[in-house]
């Protein structure tokens, strides 16, 4: 086996990984990702039990139970850049051994879901209500400095949206990964489900214009345009497709559940986010307890 140098895996004097500044043994194998660290603590409240937590930075962990299933919640800061320093850290606390440097034989798969907030794409979904993205869609560039290698459904999907777009006359090369199955089933009726954008900024990437003018004027009139047989954009972020490119990648489940505190086409914003966060928290907490997953 090929020892992984400690230039490449940093590995802190108390044999945590470095920017989560966990142990192995101090996560759990279902994994709740949040973007804003004070949602940490807004997801273990829920908690029965919390047996550790830590911060280094802006990565605060919580680990505990809920009944018998134990729980991680991480914190991973807003952006795809964060998402592959947390994704990455998190696979090798269960798929490196910490004492040889070296790939297990036996590798583990964790069931990795993200707790987030987003902006609708369709008039139909509104303000505070949830969904669940079938696929994430990157605008960013992270998964273009990993191998990945999509399925026949994934190359017809992106081929179609950069016809749509004419993405490939411009400066963006997306990419699109499926969410797990798996674990999509589970969350039906309150939760909508399609394609979520992740766009590696706020404001011109997400088509919000202040004092820059935009080169993709027409971004958001496309994305809520797209359609693919059954599939059509809903919302879109800052997180998703690099968690579904590099956890697909590294061989784990991973399912993206957002509280929708903007709709972008009839201009509205969240009353209370705080309150529709809490509500996504709650009743997805609920399912994960309830289906053992």
């Amino acid at each position: 086996m090929n020892r992984i140098a400690e230039s490449e895996l940093i590995i802190n004097s108390r044999g945590a990984v470095y920017h989560i500044n966990c142990r192995p043994e101090e996560i759990a194998g279902t994994i709740i990702t949040v973007g804003d660290p004070d949602r940490v603590k807004e997801v273990s409240k829920h908690f029965d039990t919390i047996e550790h937590q830590n911060q280094h930075r802006e990565f605060i962990v919580h680990t505990g139970y809920i009944g018998a299933k134990r729980l991680t919640c991480v914190s991973t800061g807003i952006g795809p850049d964060n998402i592959d320093i947390v994704l990455n850290e998190l696979d090798a606390l269960v798929n490196i051994d910490f004492e040889t440097r070296t790939i297990k034989e036996h590798l583990t798969a964790l069931n990795i879901l993200r707790f987030g907030t987003s902006g609708s794409l369709q008039r139909e979904i509104p303000v505070d209500g949830f969904v669940a993205s079938t696929h994430g869609l990157g605008l960013d560039n992270l998964m273009h400095f990993y191998r990945m290698e999509n399925n026949e459904e994934e190359k017809q999907l992106l081929q179609s949206f950069n016809t749509h777009t004419q993405s490939g006359s411009g400066n963006l090369s997306p990419y699109i990964v499926m969410g797990s199955g798996n674990l999509l089933k589970h969350f039906t009726g309150n939760y909508h489900h399609g394609i979520t954008v992740t766009c590696p900024g706020f404001y011109g990437p997400q088509g919000r214009v202040l004092r820059l003018g935009l080169a993709y004027p027409q971004l958001i009139d496309n994305l809520t345009s797209f359609q693919f047989g059954n599939h059509h954009i809903t919302n879109f972020e800052m997180e998703t497709s690099a968690i579904y490119g590099l956890g697909k990648a590294l061989g784990h489940h991973c399912l993206s559940l957002n509280a929708i505190v903007a709709n972008r086409i009839t201009k509205e914003f969240t009353k209370d986010g705080n309150l529709a966060v809490e509500n996504l928290i709650k009743q997805s907490l609920n399912i994960i307890a309830d289906s053992n997953l």
